[in-house]
């Protein structure tokens, strides 16, 4: 499970983990980690879900792009006002569907909000009126920003890769990358005994049991 957490949590690629386990005496091909981290990340998200803290009310909504197979895709991704990445979802289009896809998931696992704050997608209005009419919808200039500089830390992980070869890695790193980054802020009750600095490892120690 050391090399998931590995590849999980810093800009290393498959190359570098193998390089590093190989440092400690473990030799294991780039391909097996590959595997590790698909089969083993939507396990680990799953077994930490019920750990998980209810979200805030505020959620801040927006798409950045992530290159596959040599095209770039939309990567639908929401935080709420303490920084906890809600959800993300992968779509080849930016349109009614993915957008209602995206939030119809998100709203599966918590309380719906009271506003939400997106840019001016026609889209939004549309999904938001059918799914949340209760809740306010910011739109103004800059009140974004906060999903936007989010988007920074998610393209930082994703540069060592220089690009995904499929859709379903897409959405296994996009969501371990949200996982690692909420544990890391304290958004489960994992680790929440140890340092920021080992909260990640002991969060690991702990579901490694459960899965």
């Amino acid at each position: 499970m050391i090399a998931v957490r590995w590849y999980l949590r810093y800009g290393l690629s498959y190359r570098d983990v193998e390089e590093l386990l190989a440092d400690r005496g473990v030799e294991v091909d780039h391909v097996t980690i590959y595997r590790w981290v698909q089969r083993f990340t939507p396990l680990l998200i799953d077994a930490a879900r019920p750990c998980r803290h209810t979200c805030g009310d505020r959620w801040f909504v927006d798409e950045t792009y992530v290159r596959v197979s040599g095209r770039w895709i939309y990567l639908y991704r929401a935080i709420d006002q303490f920084g906890q990445v809600i959800d993300v979802l992968v779509a080849e289009n930016r349109d009614l569907e993915a957008t209602r896809r995206f939030f119809t998931h998100a709203l599966e696992y918590g309380p719906s909000p009271t506003e939400v704050t997106t840019d001016g997608a026609p889209t939004y209005p549309r999904v938001l009126d059918e799914l949340l009419p209760a809740a306010c919808h910011v739109t103004e200039k800059y009140a974004n920003n906060p999903i936007e500089a989010d988007h920074g830390r998610l393209k930082s992980r994703l540069r060592p890769m220089r690009g995904l070869k499929r859709l379903r890695c897409a959405r296994v790193i996009s969501a371990g990358h949200a996982f690692i980054q909420n544990i890391r802020r304290g958004h489960y009750e994992l680790g929440t005994e140890e340092e920021a600095n080992l909260r990640v490892l002991a969060a690991f120690n702990e579901l490694t049991l459960a899965i």
